[in-house]
């Protein structure tokens, strides 16, 4: 092998584990507090993972299946597949709505106590919907 191959190889190998170390690099507060998510047995046992992405000046930006931009009855759809094709004022959808919205509630607050966090602010899973078929158009 010659010098400029080698230099090379070294090079883009050295690139190659800085920035796999970046992707999977998660902040150990926010590590401790999805840990915190996953050890509750009713967060842990609903459809969708609910997760701390972010913490910072102790605001946490938390993943949800729903928002204004993604209407609740389309996220229960994916989360149980067989109240898609109700309506919205079908009572399974109804009680379906209120239990997402009670584990969100629980989520908040199972973050909220951990005394790490003054605030919580919601971000629609995109990713997540993504992964169920959903498509989004550019912004």
């Amino acid at each position: 092998m010659d010098k400029f191959t080698r230099n090379y190889s070294i090079a883009l190998g050295v690139i190659s584990v800085v920035v796999l170390a970046w992707l999977v690099y998660e902040d150990p507060q926010v590590s401790e507090l999805n840990a915190l998510l996953a050890a509750d047995a009713e967060i842990n046992n609903y459809p969708y993972r609910f997760k701390v992405l972010n913490l910072q000046n102790g605001s946490a930006v938390m993943s949800t299946p729903r928002s204004a931009a993604f209407p609740v009855h389309r996220a229960l759809g994916l989360l149980f597949p067989r109240l898609a094709t109700r309506a919205q004022d079908d009572p399974d959808v109804m009680k379906a709505q209120q239990e997402l919205a009670e584990i969100q509630k629980r989520a908040r607050a199972i973050v909220m106590a951990s005394g790490k966090v003054k605030g919580v602010r919601w971000e629609l899973d995109k990713n997540w919907l993504t992964r169920h078929g959903v498509q989004f158009s550019a912004p």
